[in-house]
């Protein structure tokens, strides 16, 4: 896929839950508490059901 140029200069970083785990603990608080919770830089290949959270600067 492509990203869109703005969200390409400023990315941190993406947060990402598997969504068999979010379901399983049921809260995203929950995952974080289990050490579920991945952080992931820019050459990270999103996979099917992966629930994530980008940081980024404007």
């Amino acid at each position: 896929g492509v990203i869109h140029t703005d969200f390409e200069k400023g990315f941190i970083r993406a947060e990402v839950i598997k969504y068999d785990d979010y379901v399983a603990y049921g809260s995203e608080a929950k995952v974080k508490e289990a050490g579920k919770m991945g952080v992931e830089g820019k050459e990270y290949i999103v996979k099917d059901g992966d629930v994530m959270h980008f940081r980024f600067n404007v």
